[in-house]
């Protein structure tokens, strides 16, 4: 119940005082908040959030209290809610499209990954998995012949990108029509959600 609360002792709307600006970082991290997720649900930007904290800008008063707003309306609901970043496994174990199949083949089966995003230098231009490599060979393909060519040539479509503040229930509809999803941060692959990723939310 006292977390439910704390707020209160820091500002009432009925005679409009509110504690100081730099209180903002200080119940952010206390809840457990990014800044990208309080932007995300208060519709001030990360860049004016970060600046307010630091104490760079003076904030006006509809922002000020749209902050407090947000955070008193997360504090009610008694938990934050999930975004691609909370979930998101780090690390992506990825592959350049100018290599060989074979060296995706032996990837996947040193990191136990049965899927990699292709990359073109920082961007997701494709996927490969066990099963497309299989499905060619079951087509008449040899080994030797699948191993020597470009990932480029049998490479399928990529997997969706989302801003690692995008809402998981986002995720969750995404998730219906493909193996995985990779989570960006401005603009760079930082994560990625899988099946395995999804499960442990349950």
């Amino acid at each position: 119940m006292e977390k439910k609360i704390f707020l209160y002792e820091y500002y009432h709307y009925d005679d409009m005082k509110f504690p100081p600006t730099s209180e903002i970082r200080k119940l952010r991290k206390k809840m457990d908040i990014t800044q990208s997720e309080l932007a995300s649900r208060s519709g001030i930007s990360q860049s004016t959030i970060a600046k307010v904290e630091r104490g760079t800008i003076s904030a006006g008063y509809e922002t000020v209290v749209k902050l407090f707003e947000t955070l008193e309306d997360i504090c009610r609901s008694g938990e934050k809610d999930k975004i691609a970043a909370d979930v998101a496994s780090k690390g992506v174990v990825t592959i350049q499209c100018t290599e060989k199949v074979r060296a995706a083949s032996e990837l996947m089966r040193t990191t136990g990954y049965s899927q990699l995003p292709v990359m073109k230098g920082d961007v997701s231009v494709g996927s490969i998995s066990e099963r497309s490599i299989l499905d060619l060979v079951r087509q008449g393909k040899t080994m030797e012949e699948m191993g020597e060519m470009n990932i480029a040539r049998v490479m399928e479509d990529s997997f969706p990108v989302v801003n690692d503040n995008t809402p998981m229930e986002n995720v969750t509809s995404l998730m219906s029509n493909c193996n995985a999803v990779l989570v960006a941060r401005k603009g760079k692959i930082m994560g990625v959600i899988t099946n395995a990723d999804m499960l442990k939310l349950i």
